[in-house]
């Protein structure tokens, strides 16, 4: 079993928190799916108590750090150099529908970097970790990327816009681009928990545009610490973009050139 930091400790003791009351509320997810109302309200409440859980938990073991949530905004702390970025809900179409593919992202900033991820599936209790320097684990077992490297073998995740996005077309052009050359592509719901599945091996490469800072800070350290390569897709700074191309060494570069529009 894998010595966890005193930071990854805090980290994952406090989505192992927060994911108790999501597994209960995710229960009666089904019970409304046929009400007039519909379990939209309910969904937005169970989010927000799974961020007030962390912001609670993280604040009490490290009381000077600020804060980037996904619902509460920026919350400026004394240590300027320290901020978390949570998600405490990625993958809320999922949950809002009643299917089980969901996670709890919490990153730790420092200095403009992501430096220690955590990303929990808690129905399936899978615990992604990492921090710079230190590798990547599942559960306390060493994760590496894919050690695949040929296009045709290769099996793809991305995410899929849908009403108010924008660049349909583009994503439509990378997404037949992509088909033409691999072994399959993949749309689950939860940017993170593709992340983490690329630092697991079991996704060779991950693409998305239009996400936030809090869907990919956690993945991006797990991505790097399993030895894969995490970029933009433009050549730009994926936290200000919100577009990231993740995969391991040997495809990362012919992928890029095909979302880019160029020949691998």
């Amino acid at each position: 079993m894998a010595q966890r930091s005193a930071l990854l400790n805090v980290m994952t003791a406090a989505a192992t928190k927060a994911a108790r009351g999501l597994v209960r509320d995710f229960g009666e997810i089904e019970n409304l799916q046929v009400s007039k109302k519909g379990p939209a309200d309910f969904v937005t409440i169970a989010d927000k108590k799974a961020e007030e859980v962390l912001v609670a938990g993280l604040t009490k073991a490290r009381p000077r750090f600020g804060f980037l949530l996904e619902e509460g905004g920026k919350i400026e702390g004394a240590d300027t150099s320290n901020r978390w970025i949570i998600d405490p809900l990625d993958g809320t179409t999922n949950f809002l529908h009643g299917i089980p593919h969901f996670s709890i992202s919490i990153a730790l900033e420092r200095d403009g970097e992501p430096v220690a991820g955590v990303i929990y599936e808690p129905i399936t209790d899978q615990m992604f970790w990492a921090e710079k320097g230190q590798g990547a684990y599942l559960n306390g077992r060493r994760i590496r990327v894919s050690a695949r490297r040929r296009l045709e073998e290769s099996l793809f995740a991305t995410g899929i816009p849908f009403a108010g996005k924008q660049d349909l077309d583009r994503f439509l052009s990378q997404l037949k681009a992509v088909m033409a050359v691999s072994a399959g592509v993949r749309r689950f719901g939860s940017a993170a928990l593709d992340l983490a599945y690329v630092a697991a091996g079991r996704y060779e490469g991950f693409w998305e545009f239009g996400l936030h800072p809090w869907d990919i800070a956690a993945g991006i350290v797990l991505v790097r610490e399993a030895g894969g390569f995490v970029t933009d897709i433009g050549g730009g700074r994926m936290m200000e973009s919100g577009e990231i191309l993740a995969a391991n060494d040997s495809l990362h570069g012919p992928l890029l050139k095909i979302l880019a529009g160029r020949s691998a």
